[in-house]
This record gives structure tokens, C-alpha cells and sequence, in this order.
């Protein structure tokens, strides 16, 4: 269907023929497709479910993908904006071409940033309720060997002064993913880990959403030394 190149490989959009699915693939990675996409909008729900603001909700969504989760949050009336960051402009072009059915990047509520989330994460202090990151499979299988970098603790103190107090990060992941879990543990209020079963094929997996809020008091995150990362 449409395919493009960038400094970080080439992005595909494609239509599969044994079953019809779109499918995205970045890097020749396998990331996404249209026909399982229960764990995309369970990391939306989940994360809406531990956030504690009722309404008024401000959302921060790393990684675009075919906007499941976006769909997902736009449907709660409890979401009052959601800020996009999608860093390969033309995945957010095929989107508003309308390669990608249903995609609300029109609603008024989204705001599209085109680059990497974590220049939005540095930027801001206490501007959201929810942070959602579906940037790539998780830590143990990595699109772009860059990506490393959201996973690791001086992002995700960002992260947690990104939050509003109460606020909630949801990380999704193919993998249980345990040095991310115990590194969110150890900067925010807690840390749950949710598998979600899928079936792909025959085959039954799991994948997993990691939720990590904000304590409700403010308070900066604990931090033993200085960060090490920050983008440029």
C-alpha cells in the first residue's frame, strides 16, 4: 500500500494476502496489525483505570502505530486532549491520507507532535494525567536499537516529573519485561505488571501492559545522581 524511508529504516504499510489484515512493519520488524489489537486499547483502559483525575484528563501517547489505542482513548468521556508523538512523519501522513481506516487524527482533541517522545517528556513538568508508550515490542525486542533509551531510568524519572501527581506512565510490552518493572518500582508509587492473553494463529501468547503512578502528594522523583540522557 505505501512505503517510506527514513533515518531509521523503511516504513511499510501493507495489506496481507492471506488474510486481508493491514499490517505495519518498521525496519522490517513485524510491529502492528488491524487484526489483533485487544493489548493496543487495553494499554489505553488500564492506564484510564489507574489514572485518579475523573475528568479533565490530559494524555501523552508515544508511538502512533494504526491509533488503536488513540481510538480507545478518545472513546472515554473522561479524555479531554491527547497529544500524539509519532516519530516517522509518514506513518502520520498515511493517517490523514486515510490509508489507515477509522484513524481520528482528526478529532479536535488530538494534537499530532512529529518527532521523538522524549523531546515532549524533557519539555514538560507535571502536564499529564497519562503517559502511554508503545513506542516499539518492549525492551527485549527492540525495532531500533535507539529505543533503549525509554526504558532506561533517567527517561522514565522524566516521565514521572512529566506526570501530573496521580498520574499514570503504561508501558506495553511483548515480553514480562522484570529490569523495567524493577526500575519502575524503584521511581514511582508502584508498579503492576498485567498479561494480557492473545491468540495468534493456534498459537496462545501473552503480552503485557506495565503500569507505574505517580505518588498523589507532589514530590520529585528519587534520584541518585545526575541524568545521563536527554535528547539533543
Amino acid at each position: 500500500m505505501a512505503n517510506a524511508f527514513s533515518d531509521r529504516g523503511e516504513v511499510v504499510l501493507r495489506r496481507r494476502g492471506r488474510d486481508g489484515a493491514l499490517e505495519l512493519r518498521v525496519n522490517g520488524v513485524f510491529v502492528m496489525d488491524d487484526r489483533h489489537t485487544s493489548t493496543e486499547r487495553d494499554l489505553a483502559r488500564l492506564a484510564l483505570g489507574a489514572c485518579r483525575a475523573r475528568s479533565g484528563v490530559r494524555v501523552l501517547v508515544g508511538g502512533l502505530g494504526l491509533g488503536h489505542s488513540l481510538d480507545e482513548l478518545l472513546g472515554c468521556p473522561r479524555t479531554a486532549a491527547v497529544t500524539v508523538a509519532e516519530i516517522e512523519p509518514a506513518l502520520v501522513q498515511w493517517h490523514r491520507d486515510g490509508l489507515v481506516p477509522g484513524s481520528r487524527l482528526a478529532d479536535p482533541r488530538v494534537t499530532v507532535a512529529v518527532g521523538d517522545v522524549a523531546a515532549v517528556v524533557y519539555a514538560a513538568r507535571g502536564a499529564w494525567d497519562v503517559i502511554l508508550l508503545d513506542v516499539d515490542n518492549g525492551p527485549d525486542f527492540l525495532v531500533h536499537d535507539g529505543n533503549a533509551a525509554i526504558y532506561r531510568r533517567p527517561f522514565l524519572h522524566a516521565c514521572h516529573d512529566a506526570l501530573r501527581p496521580g498520574g499514570v506512565l503504561a508501558v506495553w510490552s511483548c515480553s514480562p519485561a522484570p529490569d523495567l518493572a524493577e526500575a519502575l518500582e524503584a521511581i514511582f508509587e508502584d508498579c503492576k505488571r498485567h498479561s494480557l492473553a492473545v491468540t495468534l494463529g493456534s498459537r496462545d501468547t501473552a503480552y503485557f501492559v506495565l503500569l507505574a503512578r505517580r505518588p498523589a502528594q507532589r514530590r520529585s522523583a528519587p534520584w541518585q545522581g545526575r541524568r545521563t540522557h536527554e535528547p539533543p
